[in-house]
């Protein structure tokens, strides 16, 4: 926080891990940054993304929002909403502690993120990761194909 020197951080919140993906400073690219094991609940993983979070002087954290086909926000939906309110929370009080400006804290978003598990699989499948290998890295991958999207879309607004 506060930094020069920024990234973006990238969570897909699955129900046996949270998957993570950093931008590279230049916020042209995602790239695979580990899972957080959380075993049904990913609440746990907010001490481990907090520290990440300061750790990489992220100036922005994109978190998947499981939306129902529809677009309704169903039971995951809200409660990725509430796990964002929860990380919002703790920075602002490690903000408060460190004596840091509100406006030097991340923004925290929600982002569409139906589909990017098929689109994960599809490029583990494309990059000739053997099936039953994906399981315990798709939820990275899929916080990549995350934080991609919105990374593309950013750069997309600035061309226009």
């Amino acid at each position: 926080m506060g930094s020069q020197t920024a990234v973006w951080l990238g969570v897909d919140l699955g129900e046996a891990r949270v998957g993570l993906a950093l931008s590279d400073p230049e916020l042209t690219m995602a790239f695979p940054a580990g899972n957080i094991r959380v075993q049904g609940d990913y609440f746990q993983a907010l001490d481990q993304v907090e520290d990440l979070i300061m750790d990489k002087c992220v100036s922005k954290v994109v978190v998947g929002h499981p939306l129902l086909l529809s677009g309704q926000a169903g039971r995951s939906a809200k409660k990725a909403a509430r796990w964002v309110r929860a990380l919002t929370g703790r920075l602002q009080e490690a903000a408060q502690d460190a004596d840091i400006a509100p406006e030097q804290l991340p923004s925290v978003v929600l982002r569409d993120e139906r589909l990017t598990t098929v689109s994960a699989h599809r490029q583990l499948y494309d990059a000739r990761v053997d099936g039953r290998r994906h399981r315990p890295v798709v939820d990275q991958q899929s916080a990549v194909v995350l934080l991609q999207s919105a990374l593309d879309d950013q750069r997309a607004d600035k061309e226009c």
